[in-house]
């Protein structure tokens, strides 16, 4: 089976995934092409697909919209929506889809969809291991296994379950209603008669004392979506030795950054079905009102796209306001390069199943029984094997346990294959739409009025022809985080005026209508310049407007023509 038949319904080992893209490319040279731009800790290489029409022009002289997934290690459902975008983009053209057209004629598209490719490999192996993000050893460099749980396959069956061995004083006991499905034990103690049980995800146990399971004192290890620069600090769990200390992170700053040209930003994710917008760290009394305004224009497009409500993070989901999250994506891309930036948090399951959307606590206070109840009940029609029946297992230093219960990798963290295609599709749309949303430069016309004796006016009509201003956000002006537009006149001898010369920033068309309703706020959106050149009848003047976001743009002129 050729590999480009990939249906978006399972998830790509890493070989897979680079065979993919590349023969993707083989098959679509004018619109994508595959780069590294650096290597993981384990060595593999870093993938950037690139996108757009080689045929009007070349992707750095287009504003631009990234897109990364799979930084975390376990929620590859990312990597399948980064991969449907890919795909998305290149088929939609070949099919002459107008919107699909006119996005990469005039955008580009930057999408890197495997940012951790180690640690997806580990959660993906024929004996998987979960790690939270990268596999480098942290903080002790040596590796070794300290005493406690570590979460892994134990009996190689490909999954990493729960594990429960009963205990009088254990603080769970089966639903009543679907022995797969655990519900806590209250205050008031467990239904008479019920066993009661102590619950571990399955893995091995190092120094066991034949008593205690302690978690190792980092758990988690790494958390590469703690490691860049912009509110960065040691307290911050998994954040790494310093800003930009992991091989992944410092190649991905320094991709972006190498693309000036990028004007959105958005990083996929799992789960909880969220569109989630910066600020992490801080409230949005801190953020300038209209690019709080702008965020929600995007999110009143998104939402029925995708179901995803929009949140701040610092707002809505942070759990201790006191310990606010630091060091991540989103927050980098807003606060450093100034560009209106997401993490989409793919896949609620209770809204699935339910259709009431989840809470945003449940990053931390978990499914209700009830909640594991209906995902149960609906992964059986589906055939989803998502809830298993638990079985004795010789564990080799617990003892006799029992494995089963939930597969949280299959249906909670990341979406079951009968609804993966269907779950990711929508946001495809998302990324087109903001990237069609950015800045462009348009030189509008070039006119040349003769003088006598040789000499000649000049004068080019330049404009933004984008929804956003030639700077993104409000956030970049104030901080004067962007380059102005530059003007050259070339061709010709400039006899007055500056041949290459600054010009500014230009609104763009969301100026009018975040401008307290009045319709009569002039052109924002242009500028002209003039010169006197010395030139000859025939001569063709050239008019190249440049700016690092909004692309190149060209006109042109023939003198006495």
């Amino acid at each position: 089976m050729s590999i480009l038949s990939y249906d978006f319904r399972s998830f790509l080992r890493y070989d897979e995934l680079a065979a993919w893209l590349h023969a993707l490319a083989a098959a679509h040279p004018r619109l994508l092409t595959v780069s590294a731009y650096g290597r993981s800790h384990e060595g593999r290489a870093l993938l950037l697909a690139t996108l757009t029409d080689a045929q009007t022009g070349p992707h750095d002289a287009k504003p631009a919209h990234w897109v990364d997934a799979n930084i975390h290690a376990t929620e590859v459902t990312g990597g399948v929506a980064a991969l449907y975008l890919i795909h998305a983009l290149v088929t939609r053209h070949a099919a002459g889809e107008p919107v699909a057209t006119e996005a990469l004629r005039t955008r580009t598209f930057y999408v890197a969809p495997r940012v951790n490719p180690d640690g997806v490999e580990a959660a993906l192996g024929s004996r998987p291991r979960h790690h939270r993000s990268s596999v480098r050893p942290w903080p002790w460099p040596s590796g070794h296994r300290w005493p406690g749980l570590h979460p892994e396959d134990v009996d190689g069956d490909g999954r990493v379950l729960q594990m429960r061995v009963p205990d009088p004083d254990g603080a769970w006991v089966e639903h009543p209603e679907e022995p797969r499905v655990l519900t806590p034990v209250g205050p008031l103690g467990a239904p008479e008669g019920a066993r009661r049980y102590r619950v571990f995800t399955e893995g091995l146990v190092e120094a066991y004392d034949g008593f205690t399971v302690p978690a190792p004192r980092d758990p988690a290890g790494l958390d590469l979506n703690r490691n860049f620069p912009v509110g960065w600090s040691r307290a911050i769990p998994g954040a790494g030795d310093h800003p930009l200390s992991e091989p992944e992170v410092d190649a991905l700053v320094r991709a972006i950054c190498a693309r000036p040209n990028v004007c959105g930003y958005n990083a996929f994710h799992t789960s909880g079905g969220m569109l989630l917008r910066p600020s992490s760290s801080a409230p949005d009394s801190t953020l300038p009102p209209v690019d709080l305004k702008v965020f929600a224009s995007f999110g009143a497009h998104f939402t029925p796209l995708t179901t995803y409500p929009v949140y701040s993070v610092f707002e809505s989901v942070t759990w201790d306001p006191a310990k606010p999250m630091g060091g991540v994506a989103d927050d980098w891309a807003y606060e450093h390069l100034g560009v209106y930036a997401w993490t989409t948090e793919f896949w609620d399951a209770i809204y699935r199943v339910t259709g009431v959307h989840s809470t945003q606590d449940l990053w931390y206070m978990g499914p209700t029984p009830e909640q594991h109840l209906a995902m149960c009940r609906w992964c059986d029609a589906r055939g989803v094997d998502g809830y298993v029946p638990w079985r004795p297992f010789a564990h080799p230093q617990l003892g006799p346990v029992e494995l089963g219960g939930v597969d949280a990798f299959r249906v909670w963290v990341n979406a079951p294959a009968c609804v993966l295609k269907e779950e990711v599709a929508p946001h495809a749309d998302v990324a087109i739409y903001q990237a069609l949303a950015s800045p462009r430069l348009e030189v509008k016309g070039v006119w040349v009025d003769e003088l006598g004796g040789g000499l000649w006016r000049v004068r080019a009509g330049v404009a933004n022809v984008g929804w956003l201003g030639t700077e993104v956000t409000q956030w970049a002006r104030d901080r004067g985080l962007v380059l102005p537009i530059t003007l050259e006149l070339s061709g010709v001898e400039v006899v007055e005026g500056e041949a290459l010369s600054r010009a500014g920033q230009l609104a763009g068309r969301a100026a009018f209508t975040h401008s307290g309703g009045a319709l009569a706020e002039g052109t924002p959106d242009r500028l002209s310049r003039a010169w006197v050149v010395r030139a000859a009848p025939g001569d063709e003047v050239v008019v190249t407007a440049r700016h690092p976001r909004c692309g190149v743009a060209v006109g042109r002129a023939r003198v006495g023509g």
